[in-house]
């Protein structure tokens, strides 16, 4: 048997089903999406907002299923690179891999913000200490903290967004249903309808839409089980199950925590609800419903905070391990700890790149505004990735599961996912009213998050001049090596592709 550290190979069957749902499920950071991503669309959706949860929730599920039907053939730390090479093109295959690479990438340095927003304002709050001072210490705390779980590898690191993610989840949970019991009779399914989208400038449809940008952000990370299937125990179950589940259970989360703020607080003025609490309204509601108790929602906050940054290196660090084995990065990036078989130069990447990004824009604009500009970023490349998952399934059913092939899972509902994602990549991508007259129901995002969509293009542009030099120099191979698969899965493992598809697909064995 050649060993796992020679090979440059992640730890095979280290983790199971438990392990890659939390991968998910903190990879959504349950915890802080909801007391920073989604309070973000109150800006737009206002007392709408749970109606923009269920927009986002609706879509986001469409493509769960389909990743989990490529899932279920693809094992690959490549994840959605792989499922497009396979479904639609190599070609696709790259630029997904290079969008992938970047959202990834941004994940963790937005949540290092929303870290040390916390950590600073209740410092602040409490003992009077310097909200300047403070914000980049604690940054830099929670960057470091991902650092030493990402080093010691995916059994530590998985196991602590267990751990992690349970907490955050009970105490929000548990809040919400109080706060529910306290609203009594302002409890209302209006909140589900447009009545109370009343924000300026994005009154009823507009700012129910603009306000599920944000709302998917929330859910982006039930995908992330994808890149762990080579390091996960029969991946074509697991990373399916883990996929669907965490949408379905978290989304239900937000739901619940949503509706749940907007009764308590009051739909008709709910579009001030970011700015409660001195810009951290759920710590304030904590406050004003559990009294002194207020110091378990901090916690499950940066809990939540330190585990979406811990999941999201977890899924950043095995992309680019996946794209530094087949040379589109460097093959340092491919190297794996001789004990702890983590890819730890990604790893050390991470961490920098991380704080790259997270301090200088947090000086620029301040904490939360960087966090809301790195997040539509973010939010506009996983949609477009979203939107080509779906459609690879189709292609991949067709052509090399012809004999599987189901209307239903590989046909309606991929198709129903693109045309559910539409409204929202207009408004993060910043086009609608002023690119098609026709459309009257899109309102471009304000600035700075209308630079977003300049941002974007720029880097998918980049990432598809060096797809081409990569053809023009003779090294296409690199891009046509993400239809390869470096784990077997059994009887469910794909089988080669012909040699007239024009791709070569390998199953190496995890031993020889």
């Amino acid at each position: 048997m050649v060993a796992t550290e020679a090979r440059g190979e992640l730890a095979r069957n280290a983790i199971g089903l438990r392990e890659v749902l939390f991968q998910s499920i903190t990879h959504m950071a349950p915890g802080a999406a909801v007391a920073f991503s989604i309070i973000v669309g109150a800006n737009f959706a206002a007392g709408a907002l749970p109606l923009s949860i269920l927009f986002a929730l609706v879509g986001c599920l469409f493509v769960a299923i389909s990743i989990g039907q490529l899932a279920k053939h693809l094992p690959s730390a490549a994840g959605f690179a792989t499922y497009a090479s396979r479904g639609l093109h190599p070609t696709v295959g790259f630029m997904v891999a290079w969008g992938y690479a970047l959202a990834e990438a941004l994940v963790a340095p937005l949540l290092y913000l929303i870290f040390a927003n916390v950590v600073a304002g209740t410092l602040v709050a409490e003992y009077g200490w310097s909200y300047d001072t403070w914000w980049p210490i604690a940054a830099v705390v929670a960057a470091v903290l991902v650092l030493l779980f990402g080093w010691f590898g995916i059994r530590l690191s998985a196991g602590a967004g267990t751990l992690l993610g349970l907490f955050e989840i009970v105490v929000f949970a548990a809040l919400a249903v109080w706060m529910i019991l306290k609203a009594g009779g302002d409890n209302t399914l209006s909140v589900f309808g447009t009545s109370y989208a009343t924000a300026e400038g994005f009154g009823g449809i507009n700012g129910v839409i603009a306000g599920s940008v944000f709302a998917i952000l929330a859910f982006i990370g039930f995908e992330a089980a994808a890149p762990l299937a080579e390091e996960a125990r029969n991946p074509g179950r697991t990373v399916r199950i883990a996929v669907v589940a965490s949408a379905v259970m978290i989304g239900a989360f937000y739901v619940l925590t949503t509706y749940a703020a907007t009764v308590f607080f009051g739909p008709e003025r709910f579009g001030e609800f970011p700015t409660y609490g001195e810009g951290n309204p759920w710590q304030q509601l904590g406050r004003d419903v559990w009294g002194g108790a207020w110091v378990l929602v901090f916690t499950a906050i940066i809990i939540s905070a330190v585990a979406n940054s811990n999941a999201s290196a977890n899924a950043t660090t095995r992309t680019w391990y996946a794209l530094g084995r087949n040379r589109i990065l460097v093959g340092m990036l491919a190297k794996t700890h001789p004990r702890w078989q983590s890819p730890y130069v990604a790893v050390v990447v991470q961490f920098v790149l991380a704080l790259a990004v997270a301090l200088p824009l947090g000086f620029i604009y301040n904490p939360l505004t960087a966090f809301g500009l790195v997040g539509t970023m973010v939010t506009a490349v996983i949609i477009l990735i979203y939107m080509l998952l779906n459609l690879a399934c189709i292609g991949f059913y067709l052509r090399e599961r012809r004999s599987e092939f189901n209307v239903v899972l590989h046909l309606i509902l991929p198709v129903l996912g693109v045309l559910a994602f539409i409204p929202a990549i207009m408004v993060a991508l910043g086009v609608g009213q002023n690119l098609f007259s026709f459309i009257n129901f899109i309102t471009p995002l304000t600035y700075p998050l209308n630079l977003a969509g300049p941002v974007v293009a720029g880097w998918l542009l980049l990432g598809l001049l060096y797809m081409l030099y990569l053809y023009i120099t003779g090294h296409g191979d690199r891009a046509r090596a993400l239809n390869q698969l470096y784990v077997s899965d059994g009887p469910t493992a794909p089988s080669p592709r012909s040699p007239d598809q024009g791709v070569a697909s390998t199953t190496t064995p995890t031993s020889a």
